[in-house]
């Protein structure tokens, strides 16, 4: 079965339900009906951006794809990917930096906490004292790491998934996993050369299967995710599913590519916002997150750096 996405909402649906944020540990009361007065999905950038950047020389002189912040009791922790140009063929490896408020951001150490395997375009869920971290590795084949500190990562394996008859799923790329836990299942929500977007599910996380073969989302039919497109985000906000996802129209490269939203009620069938690019297209921002500091939400976009954008104020 394809299915491309069925006819635009409004997004002020998301806001008029959002009562409760559930992620991947817990609920999180939003604090009260003033903030859902100002609660938006439409986005500026603020003064001072980048809040994190490459380091000019180091092993991180660059950084790319999806990064992944989390604030719980601790504080708020960024996980990324960095490499060194320089270095032939180049390395993808893991970092950490932590800050206090989500703005100023200190890296924990002069190293990658990961070096010795490929890592990059990665998420974390956090389930009780533990830290599951969802990646790319070589070659695009989506990988499960786990922790209990979020610093010291041991390596699961590639992920198995298989098809709808349990048949592994054809070889190739597979990538920017998106897991999402409820009700006792996990969800992976991942794409196959951003041609395609589909959705998986296990309960043991060992094995996964498809929901169903075909993918579930396909690029277009607007301009700006005409040729590609990935899921780098789901939360629930009541009973509503929100996808942050990245696509491009861009026919050559250096390509050009936006963050933008989508809704579901069963995580199968996907809702467009009608607004389209949460911001301007000409920006390129791609591997977008949603985080709620507790106040308000916060749009953080990555590649090739991170910028901070919170909810424009309404007239």
């Amino acid at each position: 079965m394809i299915l491309r996405f069925s006819r635009p909402i409004h997004c002020c649906v998301i806001t008029a339900i959002a009562i409760f944020l559930l992620t991947a540990e817990s609920r999180c009361a939003v604090a009260g009906t003033e903030d859902l007065q100002v609660l938006s999905i439409a986005f500026e950038p603020v003064l001072g951006n980048p809040v994190f950047a490459a380091a000019e020389g180091k092993w991180d002189e660059k950084i790319r794809e999806r990064g992944w912040i989390l604030k719980d009791a601790s504080g708020w922790k960024l996980w990324y990917t960095g490499y060194d140009s320089d270095q032939q063929p180049p390395t993808m490896s893991l970092g950490l930096a932590t800050s206090s408020d989500g703005i100023k951001w200190h890296r924990s150490s002069e190293h990658p906490i990961v070096g010795d395997f490929w890592i990059e375009d990665i998420m974390v869920v956090k389930r009780g004292d533990e830290y599951f971290m969802f990646a790319e590795g070589a070659h695009d084949q989506s990988q499960l790491l786990k922790s209990t500190d979020g610093v010291h990562w041991d390596r699961i394996g590639t992920l198995d998934v298989r098809l709808t008859d349990g048949q592994r799923i054809p070889s190739g790329p597979f990538g920017t996993p998106t897991a999402f836990f409820e009700d006792g299942a996990w969800n992976l929500i991942y794409e196959r050369r951003d041609a395609g977007i589909w959705l998986a599910r296990s309960i043991d996380m060992k094995t996964w299967k498809n929901v169903a073969d075909e993918p579930l989302i396909l690029p277009g039919p607007e301009h700006f995710d005409a040729r590609m497109i990935a899921m780098n985000q789901v939360i629930r906000i009541g009973d509503t599913y929100v996808a942050v996802l990245h696509g491009t129209g861009s026919p050559e490269k250096p390509r050009q590519w936006c963050t933008y939203l989508a809704t579901s009620q069963d995580l199968v069938h996907w809702t467009k916002d009608v607004r389209g690019p949460l911001r301007p297209i000409s920006e390129n921002k791609s591997s977008g997150q949603l985080v709620h500091d507790g106040h308000q939400w916060r749009l953080y976009t990555m590649h090739d750096k991170v910028d901070l954008h919170l909810p424009m104020e309404r007239p």
